[in-house]
């Protein structure tokens, strides 16, 4: 694929990125494993995907995740600290607590949050896409879901929609080949999710989602095309998530050994390590000092979460919003 200059800061800044979520990732692990949170969807192994996309965006941009969101959030900028807070269930976590790792928002970053139910904040990002095109602003509306909410309904009618009305919406499908552990081979038919695009009047691209490279350039020309107001994309991030769907799932039940060497072969950390390096961007020295950084600053949000308190009990009810029809 043919980039568009990438420099210096941005790929050290995508280096450090993924190398956080990584990082946040497997303590986040260790955290479960202690018994202190429950449910968690691990994205090691996806990290490249929502930062090359995320490298485009401004605060003022929007996305969208679901329940395998802690990569866009940290791709978006959220803190670290109330990140792990709130997975811990305290009261300094973005939520309060009170939503856990799969429902992490900062509507002040553009996280306007993560999402337990399959597929359900692809209408949310083409509703925000609508209301930047109609506001008039150059916002961006990004949302990321996976293969498995590839065949929901709403993506089809959303993509129906921001179609029509050009809106600057960009669809991000991370096909890490495994709904659950049902195979993409099984659920998908047509053999792909972005040739589905066609069929709407918007571009369609699939792209290697273990490359950060891949994913900048794609970024780079979906961003950019949603700003000038020439409508949506839909991005296949061919990507794989190293763990099982959540903590107690074996994924050498449904896959072989095989397999997921090919693609931890082609990790896209290493990846991006070694096209720093080979291209003199940076040493070894500074790779390792920024792999330092990234660990301490994980250790510090860590600390924090777990000196933090938990919610007040009279605190259940507050926030809480019902609807009467």
């Amino acid at each position: 694929m043919p980039y568009g200059e990438i420099n210096k800061q941005s790929l050290l800044w995508m280096y450090e990125t993924m190398v956080t979520i990584r990082r946040f990732e497997e303590q986040s692990r260790r955290e479960a494993d202690a018994g202190k949170l429950r449910g968690m969807h691990s994205s090691v192994g996806q990290e490249a995907v929502p930062t090359g996309i995320c490298a485009h965006l401004n605060e003022k941009d929007y996305v969208l995740g679901t329940h395998r969101s802690h990569h866009h959030c940290i791709a978006k900028g959220l803190d670290l600290g109330e990140m792990m807070a709130e997975l811990l269930g305290k009261s300094t976590g973005t939520g309060k607590g009170k939503g856990g790792t799969m429902h992490i928002a900062d509507i002040e970053k553009g996280m306007l949050g993560a999402n337990g139910v399959v597929g359900s904040n692809i209408p949310v990002a083409t509703g925000v896409a609508l209301t930047a095109k109609v506001k008039g602003t150059d916002q961006v509306s990004v949302v990321f879901f996976g293969d498995g909410a590839s065949s929901q309904g709403v993506l089809h009618e959303s993509m129906n929609l921001a179609g029509i009305w050009k809106l600057p919406v960009i669809f991000v499908c991370e096909n890490n080949r495994y709904a659950e552990s049902t195979p993409f081979e099984y659920s998908v038919a047509g053999g792909s999710v972005s040739n589905r695009a066609e069929g709407y009047g918007i571009p369609g691209v699939s792209v290697d989602g273990q490359s950060i490279l891949d994913m900048f350039e794609v970024g780079r020309e979906a961003v950019a095309r949603a700003r000038e107001g020439e409508g949506p994309t839909l991005i296949e991030a061919q990507t794989y998530r190293y763990m099982g769907h959540f903590g107690a799932d074996d994924p050498l039940g449904y896959r072989s050994e095989e397999e997921q060497q090919y693609y931890l072969d082609r990790d896209c950390i290493a990846r991006a390590r070694a096209h720093i390096l080979d291209g003199s961007y940076a040493d070894e020295e500074e790779l390792d000092q920024i792999d330092a950084s990234c660990l301490q600053a994980v250790s510090e949000a860590t600390l924090y979460a777990n000196e933090s308190p938990f919610p007040d009990p009279q605190e259940l009810t507050e926030d809480v919003y019902v609807s009467y029809g």
